[in-house]
């Protein structure tokens, strides 16, 4: 097993053993590049002519992490106790390479995230180069530490300075993690090399500082608890209860505010039970698979249609320098591709430049200036003459989206065989607008979300005459734009603009029928909704509330896509000028600072005497949007539960902890919520009453993910 981690014997009896990438993922959460690893430092240790080892660390994954698969097969294994046996063992190995007898030292040159930080912590002394990157990522994918960083960490630092960071799974650069005391030194190569070098031999019997005689935390023990004590108060606060919430935070306040407490050994059990804990929480099997394992095939493009050539955008065009249309433009640009984006006036679309330029500078710095030339503002059609590729992001009106493709098509009448005409509509039939153009075949929806730069979703909408290539290709730019495609079927509002409208007209329904509006968006965040369902209706303005369900009744669409629960509301908000952000107040009122609820509500939707229970709102939005979810399914405007939990996550910031609609069901069992959503019928109406499709998966005992 040594035989993977060679070593060279150096001057002074220094063994150098070199670490540089491992291509792909560890099949196992402790995988055997660890155990050989290990096993060479022991052996070095063992030889009389080995005085101390230093590791030159480089790449971004010198130990393999386990992958998504790994992890799931490790969650699925049985109990937390055999959970935590697997993480004993990796925890084992790094308490291995702290115990051996003669010194230990890395320099890290690049990231050093997760298992690769736990192992250095695990190293007598750290240096690292500039621009090196320590931290622990997997966190965010609902993964708490489990071989160490919670009781390392927090030794070397003390609780103040890690724990903010442990929780949002942060990372530190090199200068930050060195004055935090994560590492002795930051220095060119070369120079850490020789300063490692000369540590090792100045400190043969270099050990932990936890295991020396008389160590004491950083600010004493007694200090650390009593900041422990405010932050836990302050933290658990935040986090809700386990059962509403993502289970690694308060797992690893657990392990934090525990094994602190604790001698090292101790601490690092009590570590591995809080993780193996919150891994054997149906949450945490949710995030991953949603969230590392479908988001990352997503981005892999592992649906796109095979056979189709690669035809990479060269120029594109946007048309409408709006707040979707100028953040197109914005993230194009910065893919390094040339952009004419087209507004009624060039003044407007110069204002809209200005903007995009600005913001660049504060994302891109030094470069700014380079990408922001690459957008050409204009009002002249004629300047998307070569234009390979044109997203339309206007007015959400079929008239004004009809008569735009009619002007532009002259212009880009030699346009090439795998031109692509998208549509950044978020309600409107992609077939429908498709038979306004000559090739319905070049047409496809793609609806980007809001703020574009930031937003990772992008939902593409195929209409019933789009072909492969044009998917091909659709995919092939939100690959390069950076953004986590999903593939829906053409429908009225498709598949996330239908669930979204379910969870604000719920909100609306509710305001409407006497429930305190304070008890609806609490209720959202207690369910750990981004945000609550009166407050985003507020940011997208009710007045395109309006439009969009004044097009649908123009449409002449069936009733379930009239929106007749919302409609009396949103009817009275126009009526009182009460739009949402933009106009200064909806729902809320805006004052300089902060927002809160407007009082008049309580004037135009009085309050019932009779309140309900927090539990039943939660039940009521959380029911509603898996419902609408399986509907969409079942209808085959989603082809893939995948993508349903996708575009819920991503997309309308629907509770990390459920994985998404479809995994929120599997986790509550399709017969319990058939039968919750039944309860929820009876009470407040047949748009929750389950189909018989899903009450046959109901009664078959299937579920969305295997």
């Amino acid at each position: 097993m040594t035989d993977q981690f060679p070593l060279t014997l150096q001057e002074g009896g220094i063994a150098l053993i070199r670490l540089d990438t491992q291509p792909g993922e560890a099949g196992a959460v402790c995988p055997p590049q660890l155990e050989a690893l290990v096993a060479a430092l022991q052996a070095a240790a063992e030889r009389a002519d080995v005085q101390g080892v230093l590791l030159h660390a480089s790449g971004p994954s010198w130990l393999p992490e386990a992958g998504a698969q790994a992890w799931l097969d490790l969650c699925r294994a049985g109990d937390a106790n055999a959970i935590a046996a697997v993480l004993q063992r990796r925890s084992g190995l790094l308490r291995a390479v702290e115990r051996l007898p003669k010194p230990i030292a890395i320099v890290i040159e690049g990231a050093c995230m997760d298992l690769c930080l736990e192992f250095a912590l695990a190293c007598h002394a750290r240096w690292a180069v500039p621009g090196a990157r320590l931290g622990l990522p997997l966190v965010k994918r609902g993964l708490p530490p489990g071989a160490g960083a919670t009781q390392r960490l927090p030794r070397l630092a003390g609780i103040p300075a890690v724990l903010n960071g442990l929780l949002a799974g942060d990372t530190w650069e090199a200068d930050a993690a060195r004055q935090m005391g994560l590492l002795s030194g930051v220095q060119p190569l070369a120079q850490a090399l020789q300063d490692a070098r000369a540590w090792l031999l100045a400190h043969p019997q270099a050990q932990a500082p936890w295991d020396a005689k008389g160590y004491r935390q950083p600010g004493g023990a007694g200090a650390m608890a009593a900041h422990a004590g405010r932050s836990f108060t302050d933290n658990i606060a935040r986090l809700r209860k386990p059962s509403d919430t993502q289970p690694a935070p308060l797992a690893l306040l657990s392990a934090v505010y525990e094994g602190t407490q604790l001698p090292i050994d101790a601490a690092l059990k009590v570590e591995a039970q809080c993780a193996a804990q919150a891994l054997a929480e149906p949450a945490t099997a949710n995030q991953i698979r949603s969230q590392w394992l479908h988001q990352a095939q997503a981005r892999q493009l592992v649906r796109r249609p095979a056979g189709v050539p690669e035809q990479p955008v060269r120029k594109l065009g946007v048309l409408g320098s709006g707040l979707m249309g100028a953040g197109i433009a914005q993230v194009a640009a910065a893919a390094g591709i040339d952009v004419v984006m087209v507004d009624t006036s060039a003044e407007r679309a110069q204002a809209a430049c200005d903007k995009i330029a600005a913001a660049l500078a504060r994302s891109h710095g030094d470069r700014a200036a380079a990408i922001a030339q690459r957008i050409e503002p204009t009002a002249d059609l004629q300047r998307l003459h070569g234009c390979e590729f044109v997203i339309e992001a206007v007015f959400e009106d079929r008239a004004v989206k009809a008569d735009l493709m009619a002007r532009a098509a002259p212009v880009l009448a030699g346009r090439p065989a795998h031109f692509v005409w998208a549509s950044n509509t978020s309600t409107l039939p992609i077939g429908g607008l498709a038979s306004a153009w000559a090739l319905p075949e070049q047409v496809i929806g793609m609806h980007f979300f809001s703020p574009v730069p930031r937003m990772p979703l992008l939902e593409i909408i195929l209409g019933a005459r789009t072909d492969p290539a044009t998917v091909a290709r659709a995919l092939d730019l939100a690959a390069r734009l950076g953004k986590t495609p999903i593939l829906v079927n053409d429908s009225p509002g498709f598949y996330t603009s239908r669930i979204f409208c379910a969870y604000i007209d719920e909100g609306m329904a509710m305001l409407a029928e006497g429930v305190n509006p304070a008890l609806i968006e609490n209720a959202a965040r207690q369910a750990g909704f981004a945000t609550a369902p009166l407050a985003v209706t507020d940011e997208v303005s009710l007045d395109l509330q309006a439009l969009v369900i004044g097009q649908a009744r123009k449409d002449g669409l069936a009733e379930k896509f009239l929106r007749t629960l919302a409609q009396p509301v949103v009817e009275r908000m126009n009526q009182l000028q009460r739009l949402g952000r933009k106009s200064g107040g909806g729902f809320y009122d805006y004052p300089q600072s902060g927002k809160h609820l407007w009082p008049g509500l309580a004037q135009q939707f009085p309050q019932s005497g009779e309140q309900p229970d927090l539990d039943t709102v939660m039940a009521r939005l959380l029911s509603i949007e898996a419902m609408e979810s399986a509907r969409c399914l079942e209808e085959g405007v989603l082809t893939s539960a995948a993508d349903g939990d996708l575009g819920a996550l991503l997309g309308l910031g629907f509770p990390a902890w459920t994985g998404g609609t479809f995994s929120y069901i599997d986790t509550v069992g399709c017969a319990a919520f058939v039968q919750r959503c039944d309860v929820l019928a009876d009470r407040f109406g047949e748009r929750f009453r389950p189909s018989a499709w899903l009450r046959d998966r109901a009664a078959q005992g299937l579920r969305f993910h295997p």
